[in-house]
């Protein structure tokens, strides 16, 4: 068998740290040279998160196939450094969906349809990976909430079937949860651990592997304990800590051996970890030598997950220019003309992210304006580009009625239109523009330069578009489009050539961003704003 599965759920509370531990997981294994996928399985009812609020979900994660996705896939890919989709983020609306379009033709032949066999059948056809590569390729499964929850059990059902089917040697289970501290009692407590893995054993399933989030490190004694009632070898209680960087937590589970007492599970050899570059990465973000601030003017700013993946590229382009980056966040509702010089005049840089809806917008415009008028570098981002070309074309262009028709459908001036495959869409869910598509850059633009390559390709999530109608006025007037789709028709990039660092882009270049291997744009804002800081 060419295949070994990992599954990894969470028990006692929620918000554990599942995702980083599997992702930490996926990094080890792939540094011992295994092949290793991701994927997560959410209990929500929705097909996929792309209709929900980043207020309550945090930010959705669009994949190259165009799969919007929840936000652990964008650590996954961060973390190991591969391309997921569409197969890599599972729903329990996804699933249901697909056993009713069965029963509609007729699949079942007339059967009465029921959680077991067919909603758990179709949960384990989604574990399966079929290859005929001879390599071996670790799949690692993050089952999303908490042993307990009731809309989590057809996942765990389905689990214990599949390893009765696979056999246990190739699907071993991790299971994340926590050890309490009393403060008044000065003692940690492992009874809400054991109530966990007893609710897992009550269920079929058996702990391979116990992962213990607790704020001190464990000792022999409460190891024991742990081990003696959840029924798992003493060396395969593992702890994990908080870390002070995010990105050290892959070498801190290496240091707990969970590479190790994983490889031992499946039966496959642990091989020697080649972690060389992400221990130099770590000692980058460790010993800085420069310091900078960004400020984010975005109108999601009250739940940081909603930008998560610009947070994160962000801290790339900084650990890449050994600068500690910090991140002003900015209520775009809050900015007016009038107090926007308080809010950034001590700052080294300005990103206005992507978003819906017309919140907010009235604070972008005047951001984007000082930024452009005061040679603070700028990067905009899908909805950030959009509402630098409306501020362009009234304050440089003089069209002062200039608007998206997203926000002013009756404007006398449309700069932002409709794309035309967006004619009549009435459903929110998946039919905006998605996933990775080409952009052809000019030879001679800023963008050209820090790409370096004239056909790059990102990955996308908007429905508007810049109007070609009015591309002869933005270029006359000084701006560069330097970058579009490989027909001409879509604007993908634009410029300020003679700011120090003026860009947009209607891509989410920041699905793109790795620690080791930072998106380019990232690199080049936090470098423009490390000479600002210098002047």
């Amino acid at each position: 068998m060419c295949v070994k599965y990992v599954f990894v759920t969470g028990g006692v509370v929620s918000g554990l740290g599942k995702g980083i531990t599997a992702a930490s997981l996926g990094r080890l294994m792939k540094a011992r040279g295994y092949k290793v996928t991701m994927q997560k399985f959410d209990p929500y009812i929705n097909i996929d998160p792309g209709t929900m609020n980043p207020m309550q979900h945090g930010e959705v994660f669009v994949t190259d196939d165009g799969t919007e996705t929840d936000l652990d896939l964008g650590h996954y890919e961060r973390f190991i450094d591969e391309s997921l989709n569409f197969n890599s983020n599972v729903t329990t609306g996804k699933i249901y969906w697909s056993v009713l379009n069965k029963e509609r033709r007729g699949d079942y032949g007339g059967g009465t349809v029921q959680v077991i066999p067919h909603i758990t059948n179709e949960i384990k056809s989604r574990f399966y990976r079929n290859t005929t590569d001879k390599d071996m390729h670790i799949a690692i499964i993050e089952i999303g909430g908490t042993v307990g929850d009731i809309e989590s059990q057809p996942f765990l059902e389905a689990i214990r079937q599949f390893q009765n089917e696979v056999g246990s040697e190739n699907a071993i289970l991790i299971h994340v949860t926590l050890i309490p501290y009393l403060k008044a009692s000065q003692e940690m407590k492992t009874k809400p651990t054991q109530a966990s893995v007893r609710e897992l054993q009550g269920l079929g399933l058996h702990a391979d592997v116990i992962v213990c989030r607790s704020e001190f490190a464990l000792d022999d004694n409460t190891k024991d304990k742990i081990a003696l009632f959840c029924n798992v070898p003493k060396e395969r209680v593992l702890n994990n800590l908080d870390q002070e960087y995010l990105y050290e937590v892959p070498l801190a589970m290496e240091e707990e051996n969970l590479a190790g007492v994983v490889c031992d599970a499946l039966k496959i050899e642990n091989r020697k970890p080649e972690l060389y570059d992400w221990n130099e990465m770590i000692e980058k973000i460790k010993h800085p030598t420069k310091h900078v601030t960004i400020a984010l003017c975005g109108k999601y700013t009250a739940l940081h997950d909603a930008y998560i993946s610009v947070v994160e590229a962000l801290k790339h382009g900084g650990i890449y220019n050994h600068a500690v980056v910090d991140i002003k966040w900015i209520d775009s509702e809050k900015i007016t003309d009038g107090n926007v010089g308080t809010y950034l005049q001590d700052t080294d840089g300005l990103l206005v992210p992507g978003g819906f809806g017309d919140r907010g917008i009235d604070g972008m415009i005047p951001a984007i304006k000082y930024a452009r008028e005061n040679n603070l570098p700028f990067l905009g981002i899908c909805l950030g580009m959009q509402m630098a070309i409306v501020e362009y074309a009234r304050n440089v262009c003089g069209l002062i009625k200039a608007d998206s028709v997203e926000f002013a459908p009756e404007t006398e001036d449309p700069v932002i239109a409709l794309m035309p495959d967006q004619e009549g869409v009435t459903d929110i869910g998946g039919t905006l523009r998605l996933g990775a598509y080409s952009c052809v850059l000019k030879e001679d633009s800023k963008a050209y330069e820090l790409y370096q390559s004239n056909m790059i390709s990102e990955r996308h999530r908007h429905r508007y578009e810049v109007n070609n109608d009015y591309r002869e006025m933005l270029m006359a007037k000084g701006m560069k489009l330097s970058g579009t789709s490989p027909d001409g028709h879509i604007v993908e990039m634009l410029e300020l050539p003679l700011h120090p660092f003026f860009l947009a882009t209607q891509a989410h270049p920041e699905f793109k961003s790795r620690p080791n291997r930072p998106h380019p744009l990232f690199k080049g804002l936090i470098e423009a704003a490390v000479k600002r800081g210098n002047k």
